[in-house]
């Protein structure tokens, strides 16, 4: 599947054809991954989910991040977003934040642990700028402090 083109015309669809995409002409460089089984996932969701209490993202640019506790349920998760339909991610925060899946599959021995934190952040960011020099290096080095406690071995990105 091209997600890349099927996301091209969901947009130009959507009356965005002037939307600057930001593409890079050279993969990242690949890691070894270790097994799932015995990887700590760190949980990374760009669907707006928030934790009740926390301040909802409140600009289609905002690119802060919100801490989540990995151990929490998903009921207690928010979600608000400009850019998709909210009403089945309020019912189900799992669709665009699966903590809950997760913690399952731990429990299966699928994935060997969850991060005690997860992350949440609104991925409509149309400022490739910002993108680039606050959400993503924000993001990155969150999880390279997980990674360097301990605490994660991947992240698992939930793109919305």
């Amino acid at each position: 599947m091209d997600y890349i083109a099927l996301t091209r015309a969901q947009y130009d669809a959507l009356g965005y054809p002037a939307y600057q995409w930001a593409e890079r002409p050279d993969p990242p460089a690949w890691a070894p991954m270790p097994t799932l089984a015995d990887a700590s996932v760190a949980l990374i969701g760009s669907g707006g989910a928030y934790r009740e209490g926390q301040v909802a993202y409140h600009w289609k640019d905002d690119t802060g991040i919100r801490h989540i506790p990995s151990a929490e349920p998903a009921t207690d998760i928010r979600v608000t977003h400009f850019a998709y339909d909210l009403e089945p991610a309020r019912e189900d925060p799992n669709i665009v934040f699966p903590v809950d899946r997760l913690r399952e599959l731990v429990d299966e021995g699928v994935i060997g642990g969850l991060a005690p934190t997860a992350l949440g952040c609104m991925g409509g960011i149309y400022s490739v700028r910002r993108t680039e020099q606050e959400l993503a290096p924000a993001i990155v080095n969150e999880v390279l402090a997980m990674r360097d406690a301990g605490q994660a071995d991947v992240a698992l990105l939930v793109p919305v």
